[in-house]
């Protein structure tokens, strides 16, 4: 039913003030997120020059997709992804509920520890890892008694420990949000569970992870996306080596519009991965949503 002109006048005039309010919030995010993503989608459509840049419709796209070294980047991208998102997942779901139990002071202390990773700056941790990865000096050869051994300098090995350093250091802000989507679950249905003689595993498995469903695929949904964007790690420890082993799309990205200047193809790969992280975010949607009432 369509609403009248006048009725839908009123309504907006009634609202002004929470349209103000969000006023500053959309000028923000269209100037530093829909500006910007409408200039690549034009960019990515150009041979862009700094003096007569020329259009070239859909040859960035083609030159992409016939580019192997692009498709290298984005299944490292999906490795990276597979390896870091359930680890990253299963680390804090388990961390979380076991510190669920505890005391609110306790809980709270956790909590700040396993947090303190996240507001530290990617930068400061990827240099403490290059130095625990360190072949003659690092802290990991050092105890698996494994001198001069090149974590990062093998290809078997450079991918796995950009994984485990992200899974060990990440995951702070996620521990925060599943202790709180735990918080909220009635205790009322753990008493009815107690009642019917359901141990603690039986009473997380069908009560809390359920229940945890919404969150849960929210978590899923950011890190992956997060998966794809990374791009500090690998600058700052591997520039996408040895021999592009760990070369992501983000750096991919950068090093296209950064070294070589073809800030078109840089541009459609960025559309593209745009295309890539929408769909996988629309089949986790579909695979997982549903309306969970407490």
């Amino acid at each position: 039913m369509r609403t009248p002109p006048r009725r839908l006048a009123r309504r907006l005039y009634q609202d002004r003030w929470a349209y103000l309010f969000l006023l500053p919030s959309l000028a923000f995010f269209s100037v530093f997120f829909l500006v910007p993503v409408a200039w690549g989608a034009v960019l990515s459509q150009l041979d862009y020059r700094a003096f007569g840049s020329r259009w070239v419709g859909l040859d960035n796209y083609r030159g992409v997709l016939s580019d192997w070294l692009f498709w290298r980047s984005l299944a490292n991208n999906l490795y990276y992804a597979a390896g870091v998102v359930p680890l990253w997942l299963g680390k804090a779901l388990f961390v979380a509920a076991v510190i669920f139990p505890f005391r609110k002071l306790f809980q709270n202390l956790y909590k700040t520890a396993f947090y303190l990773p996240h507001v530290t700056s990617a930068v400061i941790i990827s240099l403490i890892w290059l130095w625990i990865y360190n072949p003659p000096f690092g802290l990991l050869n050092y105890i698996l008694k494994t001198p001069g051994f090149a974590w990062l300098g093998n290809t078997l090995t450079a991918m796995p420990a950009l994984i485990a350093m992200q899974v060990i250091m990440g995951g702070g802000s996620t521990i925060v949000l599943i202790s709180a989507a735990m918080g909220s679950i009635p205790g009322d249905y753990y008493e009815a569970a107690q009642i019917d003689g359901a141990t603690k595993v039986q009473q997380f498995v069908r009560i809390t992870l359920p229940l945890l469903k919404p969150t849960l695929l929210y978590l899923l949904v950011m890190g992956t996306i997060s998966s794809f964007q990374v791009f500090t790690n690998v600058y700052l420890m591997t520039r996408g080596g040895p021999q592009f082993s760990t070369i992501t799309i983000g750096y991919l990205i950068y090093e296209t519009a950064f070294t070589y200047y073809e800030f078109g193809a840089a541009s459609a790969m960025a559309m593209v991965l745009f295309a890539i992280v929408f769909a996988v975010a629309v089949v986790q949607f579909r695979w997982l949503s549903s309306d969970v009432e407490y």
